[in-house]
């Protein structure tokens, strides 16, 4: 089992003691991630916020060795589900064919208070 932490994720799993991924037998398992800024807040703005969550996954991906194309699964949680189609618009800048399988909930919160979503990944290493 191969626990993957980008640098910049470092305080996250040391203060809350769960890694980013960890990568068993070929396939990726990302933690939820929330549009958390380095500062450790949610923007305000919900386009601003998923693209925060997208680049976030992304660096986890990419230290896992793993790009979008190696998702299989996708699961994303959502505080307000009228907002799923700015989500969406976001999501289709990162997320590409062959298109993972996806689920998406509808929650009264997460975590973080001001997280509008969370999303956690399955992916396989080719």
């Amino acid at each position: 089992m191969e626990h993957i932490v980008p640098e910049s994720q470092r305080p996250l799993f040391d203060v809350w003691h769960f890694a980013p991924a960890v990568v068993h037998d070929g396939i990726a398992f990302l933690s939820g991630v929330t549009g958390m800024g380095p500062d450790g807040r949610c923007a305000a703005d919900a386009e601003e916020q998923f693209t925060q969550l997208f680049d976030s996954i992304t660096l986890v991906l990419t230290e896992a060795h793993l790009t979008w194309s190696d998702v299989i699964e996708m699961t994303s949680w959502h505080t307000d589900m009228t907002e799923l189609s700015i989500f969406q618009q976001v999501r289709d800048r990162y997320v590409i064919e062959p298109w993972p399988a996806w689920t998406a909930v509808g929650t009264t919160g997460l975590a973080l208070p001001d997280a509008r979503a969370e999303v956690r990944i399955v992916a396989r290493r080719p």
